[in-house]
């Protein structure tokens, strides 16, 4: 018995000494597989520099309600509804969790190509049967997660035999299913089955993060911040926009050359220079919108309540957590159709005076950020659940749109309204 045990043991060490060949083998293969947009705290553990560096008490409001994770989903339509409570910041527990492997740890997870997005429009027809096996896709990458977290310490050959290729098997099977339901009714999609393979991410010791990793280097993969890496050296420097000119006005800065103060880094704080690329601005016609169609005129303390937000032109698959480094980190970005990806934010904060503005730096007393791969040119809903008011008096609660890295998205006129709506809902 005691043989067998050293025998073991010998194995998995062996295996593990392997393991560093395998990843480096998966890394090269990831430099072609694209990381899946949506992230999620439960199905795709990350570990950032400001997580690990120590765990802090959530800001109040920060994180969801009944001791969730910082990311929760709910089956709204035929699809998941991701919400990004704190835009992505992490609880305590959470935090503690992520370290629990010591400092510097971290649990691979991962990386699958997005499906959604290299669909064509799907029919009305097949979007059902479509829906339920994207649905199934996170499914299977949750579970090849709980697996790594649970034994991924058996090193690389166990990873790869007993977990990617499983997982690449059944995403073969999904992917064809997609394929087929659409090509009842319309033309078949092409090259889905690439979309099969995944890779690993976040595997201690790969320095990369959110900010150097998922996001394809923006930050300069960790080591050029953000001015070398998200603007390519400058890239709205050379010449400038405009002609290389300021249209004949008095423009006092473009860039963050001559500025006092600290370059941003993607994390939330304030006294600092964003030298991201403001990116991709839509035709007018294309710039999103959004409505609260639905809320209630008075509630309970401590009474739950639910917010119909209706959006336009906005595709929601985009969010890279502040919390974790993703502020103001992406420049935005259009969709083939022109349309602005990103995601939209909720909140709700109690009004002290209706004759005097609220300060700007308190918390709210509810916030949360939602995406779930949805949204188009035409109207679409989703409902956000509010648990609760503590406090009586008057709430504004705000719903406005958000690019990938929570900019209000930009619009083609100067007079054009953003894509914002407040309502006033009274707590007794």
């Amino acid at each position: 018995m005691r043989r067998s045990t050293r025998a073991r043991r010998s194995s998995g060490n062996a295996r593990s000494k392997r393991l560093l060949a395998v990843v480096g083998t998966l890394a090269v293969f990831g430099g072609i597989v694209a990381v899946t947009q949506i992230s999620s705290a439960q199905d795709r553990r990350t570990t950032t520099r400001a997580a690990s560096a120590s765990c802090v008490p959530a800001s109040p409001g920060a994180t969801a309600p009944n001791g969730q994770g910082s990311t929760t989903r709910t089956w709204q339509n035929g699809r998941w509804v991701r919400s990004h409570w704190g835009d992505g910041q992490m609880s305590p527990a959470e935090c503690q969790q992520t370290n629990a492997g010591g400092a510097g740890a971290g649990t691979p997870t991962v990386a699958c190509p997005d499906v959604r997005g290299r669909l064509p429009q799907v029919p009305d027809r097949a979007r059902a049967e479509v829906d339920r096996t994207l649905a199934l896709l996170e499914s299977q990458i949750a579970d090849a997660n709980r697996r790594l977290a649970a034994e991924g310490r058996n090193g690389g050959d166990f990873i790869n035999n007993a977990i990617l290729r499983p997982l690449a098997d059944k995403r073969t099977a999904a992917l064809n299913r997609i394929a087929t339901a659409i090509g009842r009714v319309a033309q078949r999609p092409q090259g889905l089955d690439q979309l099969a393979q995944c890779a690993l991410t976040d595997t201690p010791g790969n320095n990369g993060g959110q900010n150097g990793g998922n996001n394809g280097g923006q930050n300069g993969g960790n080591n050029g911040g953000q001015n070398g890496g998200n603007n390519g050296g400058g890239n709205n420097n050379g010449g400038g926009q405009n002609n290389g000119g300021g249209n004949g006005l008095n423009v006092l800065a473009k860039d963050c050359s001559d500025s006092q103060l600290q370059a941003h880094d993607g994390f939330q704080n304030g006294n600092r220079c964003v030298s991201t690329a403001f990116g991709e601005v839509g035709a007018a016609a294309n710039n999103p919108s959004l409505l609260i169609t639905q809320f209630p005129n008075q509630v309970r303390r401590n009474q739950p309540f639910t917010l119909r937000v209706t959006t336009k032109n906005l595709v929601r698959d985009r969010f890279l957590a502040a919390g974790q480094g993703g502020y103001y980190l992406e420049s935005s970005l259009l969709n083939g159709e022109g349309l602005v990806r990103g995601h939209f934010h909720t909140a709700c904060r109690m009004l002290g005076s209706n004759r005097q503005p609220p300060n700007p730096q308190d918390v709210p007393a509810f916030f949360v950020a939602t995406e779930d791969g949805r949204g188009g040119n035409q109207p679409d809903d989703v409902l956000i659940q509010i648990p609760g008011l503590a406090q009586s008096g008057v709430a504004q609660c705000a719903v406005w749109a958000g690019d990938g890295s929570h900019r209000i998205p930009m619009m083609e006129r100067a007079n054009q309204t953003p894509a914002i709506d407040v309502v006033r809902i009274r707590v007794n």
